[in-house]
């Protein structure tokens, strides 16, 4: 059905979020289309799980899921092809983390590069007109002094503000979160009143079908190699770094008087650091890439609260000058299992400050 209203593009994925955000613009009077992304080669072949993915076979049944959604709104529906786009900025970005000893975040660089990047620009170049981008994020907008910031979500527990710091102000100043203003609850009973297939439908948790990621790497590239203590002792062997993450308890095969806890991956050397619990305690962090939204310039410190991976409660903290693109964040109280690799996104009690990339822990 075309509005008259502004022509606004709406990322689909096939479930409900972006499902209801497509159907709350063309009730407010937008001209709506519908872009899904294909982003998957094939090549890795990983399993489908019980849930969906982003990246697997299941693509087909989500593209089928948004086409019907497409239909039943009466809106032109359009795929892109990302596949190469994904697999030199996501899936490479992903295997390079791994084996360099850190744990990725795909969510976020998938967010910047693909869905508010290629995405659009591989749309319009084929012809697809519009004005703005939607998407089913639980996140908002709010505009200050000709600058877009990014807002919490009404739903605490489905605020995704922190998958999208990395925007810059171009892409916010033409994207919309028509969701933002609704709990999770209300959008599937929305959805429901809509008679959507994706009222139901299960939530996409994984990055890989499956739940697992080894089918991204060769054999030759996982090895095993030593688990050792502080000092450098050796304890067991692990059966390749890409299975450990900082914080880690489970699998590591130790007999040990105390529960021991990967506390650092030693990459040059093929090594899990192993300690006990109070070893994965940090004052703070080195971020790098910096993004800032509520101040142009880090100056000088800053209060806020920072939120040191997605389900991490945010917790008080300085942020500070460190080195050109680098931040020095100090905790107010210690944390534990800070995470080289995830990303740190920073709070101004509902508006996001800015953040980055975890570098290291002190």
């Amino acid at each position: 059905m075309r509005n008259n209203g502004p022509k606004v593009a709406v990322g689909l994925s096939g479930g409900v979020d972006s499902s209801v955000a497509a159907a709350l613009l063309q009730s407010q009077g937008y001209d709506v289309v519908g872009l899904t992304m294909e982003i998957f080669d094939g090549s890795d072949a990983p399993e489908e799980g019980e849930r969906h993915a982003c990246y697997g076979a299941g693509e087909k049944e989500d593209v089928e899921a948004a086409s019907s959604i497409c239909e039943q709104l009466r809106i032109p529906f359009h795929t892109i092809d990302l596949r190469k786009e994904y697999r030199e900025y996501v899936i490479n970005y992903f295997r390079e983390e791994y084996l360099a000893g850190k744990t990725p975040n795909p969510c976020i660089v998938c967010n910047r590069e693909l869905k508010f990047g290629f995405l659009l620009r591989k749309a319009e170049k084929s012809g697809v007109d519009f004005e703005f981008f939607a998407t089913g994020h639980y996140a908002r907008l709010v505009g200050k002094d000709g600058r877009f910031l990014l807002k919490k979500s009404v739903d605490p527990l489905k605020d995704q503000t922190y998958f999208l710091y990395t925007l810059n102000n171009e892409q916010l100043s033409r994207t919309l979160f028509p969701i933002g203003e609704y709990t999770k609850q209300q959008v599937r009973e929305m959805a429901g009143s809509l008679k959507f297939d994706s009222a139901h439908r299960p939530e996409s948790q994984d990055f890989i079908a499956g739940g697992g990621y080894s089918s991204l790497f060769t054999q030759r590239e996982v090895k095993s190699g030593d688990i050792v203590d502080e000092k450098g002792r050796i304890l067991g062997r692990h059966r390749g770094i890409i299975y450990y993450t900082v914080g880690q308890r489970r699998g590591l095969g130790i007999p040990f008087h105390q529960p021991l806890y990967v506390i650092r991956i030693d990459a040059e050397r093929n090594r899990i650091v192993v300690g006990v619990k109070e070893d994965l305690s940090a004052e703070g962090l080195i971020a790098k890439d910096i993004r800032l939204f509520l101040v142009e310039e880090l100056d000088r410190p800053f209060k806020v609260k920072a939120k040191i991976r997605l389900n991490h409660k945010e917790t008080a903290a300085t942020i500070a000058p460190y080195e050109p693109g680098k931040a020095l964040i100090r905790f107010d109280e210690p944390q534990t299992s800070v995470t080289p690799g995830q990303s740190v996104v920073l709070y101004s009690d509902d508006l996001v400050f800015g953040g980055g990339i975890i570098e290291r822990a002190f």
